[in-house]
């Protein structure tokens, strides 16, 4: 079954359309993460941000575990059953359907990704575990969220509460504003009752600023860390869940002392 697998991940990835000469952000992300999904331009990539602010390591693998206690939170505690994960990145351990499904089997999740890579994993690894839940992708850019609500609609509905996740992308846009709109225009299509899950790295540390300058001179896309305070309006009009916003390591750790990480997010209800 696993060699199958395997054959099917690769005949996909074949006729993916990846671009492996420029640094794709998903990839330097699974580079940091320890994945083995990547390209020697991602790894160069990866090298000239962490050669600056090598605390990046540790920071990504602290995504996926805050991305693991907020959906625990989410399908254990709040008793949300859909999912809409915008900029799944690549799979890895635990991903979303994984841990909500493992929870509650119905569950159904839609990832939202443009990366052409992400989007072939996906297809070939990213079933369904459970019986009843549901688990799609959608071949979307975050800039068109009109385009990824329609889609979404075929797979979740839209009268009962959703979970939207932003999970580490929205430093790839340049435009404050524009990222502000991008997110509040979601969370206006999901009822009341939705949950926004959001986390981006902050500007406040030195080396971390200057890091962004040569990561983007390797090619790859742009991040723009953002202040603490930029990130909190992203939840403006929304109820915050205690902690708060706060470094993601710092967010209901599992009784483990790990050290503040240069990005912070929160989880917030719509009234």
């Amino acid at each position: 079954m696993v060699d199958g697998q395997d054959d099917e991940r690769n005949r996909v990835l074949d006729s993916a359309r990846i671009d492996s000469t420029v640094p794709a952000s998903a990839r330097i992300w699974n580079y940091w993460m320890g994945g083995k999904d990547n390209y020697a331009v991602d790894r160069l990539a990866g090298d000239a941000w962490a050669e600056v602010n090598p605390e990046i390591v540790n920071e990504a693998r602290q995504s996926r575990q805050f991305l693991i206690r907020v959906v625990q939170y989410l399908a254990g505690e709040t008793g949300i059953r859909q999912f809409l994960d915008i900029g799944t990145g690549l799979p890895t351990m635990q991903n979303t359907h994984e841990v909500a499904q493992g929870i509650a089997p119905e569950s159904r999740i839609v990832y939202v990704d443009n990366d052409p890579m992400v989007l072939a994993h996906a297809r070939a690894l990213l079933t369904n575990t459970t019986p009843g839940g549901v688990t799609t992708y959608l071949d979307a850019d975050a800039r068109n969220p009109e385009r990824i609500i329609a889609d979404a609609h075929n797979v979740l509905n839209f009268n009962e509460p959703i979970a939207v996740m932003f999970m580490g992308i929205l430093g790839h846009l340049a435009d404050y504003d524009e990222a502000r709109s991008i997110v509040s225009r979601v969370m206006t299509a999901v009822p009341s009752g939705s949950h926004l899950a959001l986390y981006d790295g902050v500007n406040t540390d030195e080396a971390k600023v200057e890091a962004e300058t040569a990561y983007a001179d390797t090619g790859a896309i742009a991040y723009h860390n953002r202040s603490p305070e930029q990130i909190s309006r992203f939840f403006e009009g929304l109820e915050l869940i205690p902690p708060g916003l706060i470094s993601i390591s710092q967010w209901r750790p599992d009784g483990e002392t790990v050290k503040p990480t240069g990005s912070y997010g929160a989880v917030a209800r719509k009234p």
